[in-house]
């Protein structure tokens, strides 16, 4: 039996449910939960504690989620922080209350479990390890997703601010950043990829957002990566187990050729940009500051 007990939100499907599924099968607890989290049958038959959990929700419900995870196993030793869902659409079609309700769940409640997870692990003095998914998207924006980037751009800033915090108390944080994984994200219907009430298509026929729509309806059930293989490497990795044996704790953890591939060029525009705006940049300073 392995000697891990894991949390994790957002455990329905894609890649919550499959690094569950991974933790289980190496004999670790696994505390799986969602809105409706004891409707996850095949969790529960694998072994795995059924829990609902809003990730909004109040402290005392969180605590009350974690209390029953330790009487239930003993204490987490690793949180995995995954629901969300994308929200897509012209910047113009998305109302004040679809933005907040996409942030409220997928940035704030990132900060709400992670925060009541410190609180946790703290005061144990025992490490532990808090994971919060990121994506591609916390690399760039583009038309169509901008509340999607936005959102993970936020988690990925907040994740790295949080290790920074606590990795003087053994607790060890990173934000994972999949590419495009055959999880079901994008299905139609299925709650994790959503659409304004007003689309607003006809206005944006023609344009960057009306491709991006078209691609992302192209790319469903088609995206390159496998998210059994990497549950595995995520699970290798904040274990410091397999692949991960001997490396440092990686702050982020990009996973996917098309995550990498984008990445790089993101870079490479960045330095671009730096050049040839570098005399500008850098002239704003007094003229009493001392020049390096």
């Amino acid at each position: 039996m392995g000697g891990n007990v894991w949390f994790i939100s957002g455990a329905s499907s894609g890649f919550g449910k499959h690094i569950a599924q991974e933790a289980l099968s190496r004999g670790d607890a696994v505390i799986a939960t969602s809105r409706k989290g004891t409707t996850l049958k095949d969790l529960e038959a694998a072994g795995a504690l059924l829990l609902d959990l809003d990730v909004t929700s109040d402290d005392a419900t969180i605590q009350v989620a974690f209390q029953a995870a330790g009487d239930k196993h003993g204490a987490i030793t690793h949180f995995v922080n995954a629901a969300g869902y994308i929200l897509t659409g012209a910047i113009e079609a998305i109302s004040a209350q679809e933005a907040f309700d996409s942030f409220n769940n997928n940035v704030l409640g990132v900060m709400n479990m992670s925060r009541n997870q410190v609180a946790y692990l703290r005061p144990r003095r025992a490490g532990g390890v808090i994971a919060n998914f990121g994506s591609v998207g916390s690399w760039y924006g583009g038309a169509a997703f901008a509340h999607y980037a936005a959102a993970k751009w936020a988690v990925s800033g907040f994740t790295e601010s949080l290790h920074e915090e606590v990795k003087e108390f053994g607790i060890r944080a990173t934000v994972i950043e999949p590419g495009y994984f055959r999880t079901g994200f994008l299905n139609e219907g299925g709650g994790n990829c959503r659409s304004p009430r007003n689309e607003m298509r006809d206005e944006y026929t023609g344009t960057g957002v009306a491709g991006v729509m078209d691609f992302l309806g192209q790319a469903n059930r088609n995206q390159p990566g496998d998210v059994v293989k990497a549950a595995r490497i995520i699970v290798d990795v904040l274990t410091g187990t397999g692949v991960a044996a001997g490396k440092e704790f990686p702050i982020r953890l990009l996973l996917g050729p098309d995550c990498v591939r984008d990445v790089k060029a993101k870079m490479a525009r960045t330095e671009a940009l730096i050049r040839e705006w570098e005399p500008t940049i850098t002239s704003t300073d007094h003229e009493d500051v001392k020049k390096a």
